[in-house]
């Protein structure tokens, strides 16, 4: 299996792009992982936010394929404990799921048809964080799982 990220936009940060470099490298022992950082429509300061929506619709749907898991981090979404986080992704191993891919939206969330297309929603918490943050959050909760799966040492229960 491999895990894709699809984000909207750069992560702009400095301190941001250094944690998520630190996880990306962990991660790199565990699984195949890319990230992708999707370019936000142009003008998208005067759009309505459900113009907004339906293009950066467009541009996730575009880079969807068929055999993709895609998963919606989203405020509605599910709630996981990092153990049933890290189950969750056994399970899509076993079921040898090609590509597992993990959709971060815009302010504004997603569109009716991305939101049709989702094989699942989550949510990491029910407060609210950037959409920068999110991704270094997302990211140390998976290198977490893949530590649980593994039985190491950074996780403590």
């Amino acid at each position: 299996m491999k895990i894709t990220l699809l984000f909207i936009g750069k992560t702009d940060e400095k301190y941001l792009k250094d944690g998520m470099d630190i996880f990306r490298k962990r991660l790199a022992h565990y699984i195949p992982l890319e990230v992708l950082e999707i370019p936000v429509p142009k003008k998208w300061n005067s759009l309505q936010p459900s113009l907004l929506k339906q293009k950066e619709g467009e541009i996730i749907l575009a880079h969807m394929e068929k055999s993709d898991f895609p998963v919606l981090l989203d405020e509605r979404g599910r709630s996981f404990s990092s153990v049933e986080f890290s189950g969750f992704l056994q399970n899509q191993m076993n079921r040898s799921v090609k590509n597992l891919l993990f959709v971060f939206g815009g302010p504004w969330g997603f569109s009716e048809e991305v939101y049709k297309k989702a094989a699942l929603k989550i949510s990491l918490s029910s407060m609210t964080f950037s959409h920068q943050m999110i991704r270094l959050f997302f990211l140390e909760q998976l290198y977490r799982a893949f530590t649980i799966l593994r039985n190491e040492s950074y996780h403590n229960e």
